[in-house]
């Protein structure tokens, strides 16, 4: 019960110097318990932040230990946030049998996966990266990255890629819904669909396949309801969606010369 009461009172005092604080008598124990767990994995990801920015001891260890790559071999890589990373944490695997590495991780926006594609793509030899990216961005976790960054950013990355002979896959942003909770408060709607109009017109402009992932997960809008549980994060139904899709952009990818 003690400590409890201490994570509660932990929590006001947070919220307080976060500018976000209300009345404890407007606060309920379970608001208050939410609110610390939150908080303390927002200060968890600020600790990694400090000590890895861009995220390369991630998957150091795993990079070093990937076989060398034959001639014939078609791996691809998955680069992304947690809408990435999480693929094939639920029933739902990933790619099984298939030559496909994730390296996709949570909180990163584009100038962190930037920063690290040399590492985790480049120094992989994939004959393909499917880029998903920009979702972090327009919720401006760690600083604010307008259209126009991003879109640099991404334009950098595809110009790497296609400097080291690596095709490249540009996926949509997925869409959301405030089903659960106010997801558009974060990443508004018509931002979401304004940088998917980009990606798809840049993947035009520079030779990549395009991934439409947001017009079949999509009802107008919003995420469809039983692709989510929280409307934001695919659930397994959602990444059932996203994978022949993926697989369908890889092999257009792999036959382009």
């Amino acid at each position: 019960m003690k400590s409890r009461l201490l994570k509660i009172t932990i929590g006001l005092v947070l919220l307080a110097g976060l500018g976000i604080a209300r009345s404890p008598q407007t606060l309920s124990s379970q608001d208050c318990a939410s609110t610390v767990a939150a908080l303390e994995q927002r200060i968890e990801t600020q600790r990694r932040l400090l000590a890895d920015w861009a995220g390369l001891i991630h998957y150091g260890s795993e990079n070093t230990e990937l076989p060398k790559t034959k001639p014939d071999d078609a791996r691809v890589v998955f680069l992304g946030d947690e809408i990435t990373e999480r693929w094939g944490q639920g029933k739902t695997p990933f790619f099984p049998g298939k030559p496909y590495l994730n390296r996709g991780i949570k909180g990163q926006t584009t100038p962190q996966m930037l920063v690290r594609f040399r590492q985790d793509v480049i120094k992989l030899k994939p004959k393909v990266v499917v880029i998903l990216a920009g979702m972090n961005d327009i919720a401006s976790f760690y600083e604010p990255i307008t259209q126009q960054m991003l879109a640099e950013n991404i334009t950098s990355i595809v110009e790497l890629a296609k400097a080291n002979n690596i095709r490249v896959v540009l996926a949509s942003l997925t869409p959301i819904n405030d089903s659960v909770t106010k997801q558009s408060q974060l990443r508004p709607f018509g931002k979401i669909i304004g940088i998917n109009n980009w990606l798809k017109d840049y993947a035009a402009q520079s030779g990549s396949v395009f991934l439409d992932y947001y017009e079949a997960m999509a009802q107008g809008r919003n995420l469809k309801k039983e692709l989510s549980e929280d409307g934001l994060l695919p659930n397994d139904a959602g990444y059932a969606v996203m994978a022949p899709l993926a697989e369908k952009a890889i092999a257009l990818a792999l036959e382009k010369q």
